[in-house]
Order: C-alpha cells, then sequence, then structure tokens
C-alpha cells in the first residue's frame, strides 16, 4: 500500500507541475530535482538532496524562453488578395518535372476513383439492405429495440459512407 500511495503523491505532484508550467508559460526551474528512495522502497521526488536522493537531468531549460514576435500583418497583393506574398523554393529544394507530377497526379486520380466507385457501390448496398428506413427483421431481432438499433447503425453507417463520397469527390475536384 505504501507504493501505491508514493505513486498517487507522485502523480499528484507531476500533474501540479504540469498545470503550472501550463498557466506560466516560459517558467523556469532554478533548482535541481532529486529522486528519493526510502528503506521501504517508496519514491519521492523532492528538491532537497537528502540521503538515498539522486539528482536527476534537469528537463527544463536554464535557458531564457524565447521572445515572441508579433504576427506579421498580411500584406495587400495587386490582386487584392490578403496574406503573405508567396515565396521561392531554396535551391536545394527537389524539383519535380511537369511530366513527372502529370504522371502522379493522374495515378493519384485514378485511385481516388476507385475508392469513389467503391464507397458508391457499398452505399448503393447499403441502401438497399435498408429499404427506405425498414429493413428486413432477422431471426435473433424477436426484441423490437434491438431491431431499432440495428436500423440506426445502418443509418449511421449509410451518412458515413454519404460523407466518405463527398470528400472524395473533392479530393478529385482539387487535383489540379
Amino acid at each position: 500500500m505504501g507504493t501505491t500511495i508514493s505513486f498517487y503523491r507522485f502523480f499528484r505532484a507531476a500533474a501540479v507541475l504540469a498545470f503550472g508550467l501550463a498557466l506560466h508559460n516560459g517558467a523556469q526551474a532554478q533548482g535541481a530535482v532529486y529522486k528519493c528512495v526510502d528503506e521501504q522502497g517508496r519514491v519521492e521526488f523532492t528538491d532537497q538532496n537528502r540521503k538515498g536522493c539522486k539528482q536527476l537531468e534537469s528537463f527544463f531549460s536554464s535557458a531564457p524562453a524565447p521572445v515572441r514576435a508579433s504576427a506579421p500583418i498580411p500584406a495587400v497583393r495587386a490582386s487584392g488578395s490578403t496574406g503573405p506574398a508567396p515565396t521561392a523554393s531554396p535551391a536545394s529544394f527537389p524539383r519535380v518535372d511537369s511530366a513527372q507530377q502529370r504522371a502522379r497526379d493522374d495515378d493519384r486520380r485514378e485511385i481516388l476513383n476507385d475508392e469513389l466507385r467503391a464507397e458508391q457501390k457499398k452505399l448503393a448496398d447499403l441502401r438497399k439492405d435498408f429499404n427506405g428506413g425498414e429493413p428486413e427483421r432477422m431471426g435473433n431481432e424477436r426484441n423490437y429495440a434491438k431491431y431499432q438499433e440495428r436500423v440506426a447503425s445502418m443509418r449511421d453507417e449509410i451518412g458515413r459512407t454519404e460523407r466518405n463520397i463527398e470528400a472524395l469527390q473533392r479530393e478529385i475536384t482539387n487535383i489540379r
């Protein structure tokens, strides 16, 4: 029982420490942290060096927290759009020629179209089984609540499949 209490004390202390650091963004430890194990094997973390204690590596930086600059004000370009101007890629950035990129886009479009066809077939099968909200009752559904639960899960699955189809169609239209 002694180790359990020590574990909870450690957990509580760690939670308080994490919460304190979250509240004080940039807070830093000023002293060392020691892990102490007593004769009964209980573990304690403290800032005081005592018998049976070992200093832990500091997991807090002693360097000052970086100063955050305010966000730049977006520039208005000649086209009337706001936001940062597009930047040029570094010279070492790998380039892909347009033919290779077109081939990659075609492969991606083909994969997405295959997924779209599979989802559309799945949706057609689900709607057929759903039968306009009144699917056939199964033998193990003598309890009406069980039947209603299956109908609700079918309705949810149809909704998810419809959303998948919409997402795939958006992806396909976004390909160059």
